[in-house]
C-alpha cells in the first residue's frame, strides 16, 4: 500500500473513531476519573478533590449496595430462566403447526412493543389490593396477600417485579426461538426420526443442540438486560419497602440523580461494569468453550 492510500484510508476511519471516542470512550473516562474525587453537586458544582477509594469504600459502607446485588443477581438469574424455558415451550408450540399460529404470533410480539414504564403502571394498576386483577386472581386461588399489599411486601415486592418482566419478555425468547426451530434443515429431524428419536429425546439430542448457539446469545443479551433492570423498579416499588426490591440500576440513580453525589454514583458505575464483565466472561468460557469458530 503506498503511503498516500494509507493515509487516505486512515482520513475515512477517523470519523468513526472520532464518534466512537466522543459517545464512549471520554464519558467512561471521565467517570472513572469523577469515582476517584469527591464531587456532590449539593456543596459544589465542580470536584472539590481527590480521594483515592473513599467514593468505592462509601458506595459498599453508606448505600445498599450488597442488598441491591442480591436483588439483581436473583431478578437476572431467575428471570433469564423462566423467560428462556417458557419462551422455548411457546416456540414449540407454534412449530407444531397449531392453528391459528399466524395470530397468535402477531398478539405474542405485543407486549415486547410496550414500553417498559408503560408495562409497570399496567401491572401496578393489576397489583392494586383493591380490584387489581393480579391480586382478585391470586385470592381466587387462596393465595396469602400480605396486608400492605403485594407491592407493599418485602416478600412479595421482588417476585411482583419479576412476573411483569416476565410477561413483557418472554415473547422475546419465544419469537426468537421459534426463528430457530425453523431454520432446522428437515433432513436432520427426518434423520432422526428413523434412527428411532421422538418426543424428549428428539428436544434433547436434535432440537436443542440445533439452536444452542442462538439460545446462548439471547441469554447473555436478556441477561445483561435483566442486570439494568431500573423502569419497572421505578414505577412498581420505588426500590421499596425499605430495599427489599432497589437493584443497582436504582441504587445508581438514587446516588446520582437524587443525592447528587457524582463521585459516589461513578465509583458505583465502575463496581457494576467489573461485576458485569466478570460474570459475562465466565459465562462465555462456559458456553463457548466447544464452538467452532
Amino acid at each position: 500500500m503506498t503511503p498516500s492510500r494509507r493515509v487516505a484510508s486512515y482520513l475515512w476511519v477517523l470519523p468513526s473513531v472520532a464518534v466512537l471516542f466522543a459517545l464512549v470512550i471520554y464519558p467512561l473516562l471521565f467517570s472513572l476519573s469523577s469515582s476517584f474525587r469527591l464531587w456532590n453537586l449539593q456543596t459544589s458544582p465542580k470536584p472539590l478533590g481527590f480521594v483515592g477509594l473513599g467514593n468505592y469504600k462509601q458506595v459498599l459502607q453508606t448505600t445498599p449496595f450488597l442488598s441491591a446485588l442480591r436483588n439483581t443477581l436473583v431478578l437476572s438469574f431467575l428471570g433469564t430462566f423462566i423467560e428462556f424455558w417458557f419462551g422455548i415451550g411457546i416456540a414449540l408450540l407454534l412449530n407444531s403447526g397449531l392453528k391459528g399460529t399466524r395470530v397468535f404470533r402477531s398478539l405474542l410480539i405485543m407486549p415486547t412493543t410496550i414500553a417498559p414504564i408503560v408495562a409497570g403502571f399496567l401491572f401496578r394498576y393489576m397489583y392494586y389490593e383493591r380490584g387489581g386483577l393480579i391480586t382478585w386472581l391470586l385470592q381466587a386461588v387462596h393465595f396469602p396477600i400480605p396486608p400492605q399489599g403485594v407491592l407493599g411486601s418485602s416478600q412479595t415486592a421482588l417476585a411482583a417485579i419479576a412476573l411483569a418482566d416476565i410477561w413483557q419478555w418472554t415473547p422475546f425468547f419465544a419469537i426468537v426461538l421459534y426463528a430457530s426451530l425453523l431454520a432446522i434443515p428437515d433432513d436432520v429431524l427426518e434423520a432422526a426420526v428413523v434412527d428411532g428419536a421422538s418426543g424428549i429425546a428428539m428436544f434433547l439430542w436434535v432440537t436443542l443442540p440445533t439452536i444452542a448457539r442462538t439460545a446462548v446469545i439471547v441469554i447473555m443479551i436478556r441477561f445483561m438486560q435483566l442486570f439494568n433492570m431500573f423502569d419497572l423498579v421505578l414505577v412498581l416499588t420505588h426500590g421499596g419497602p425499605g430495599t427489599a426490591s432497589r437493584t443497582l440500576s436504582f441504587n445508581l440513580y438514587q446516588s446520582g440523580l437524587v443525592d447528587y453525589n457524582i463521585g459516589v454514583a461513578a465509583a458505583m458505575t465502575w463496581l457494576i461494569v467489573l461485576i458485569v464483565t466478570v460474570l459475562i466472561n465466565v459465562y462465555a468460557r462456559i458456553a463457548f468453550r466447544n464452538w467452532e469458530w
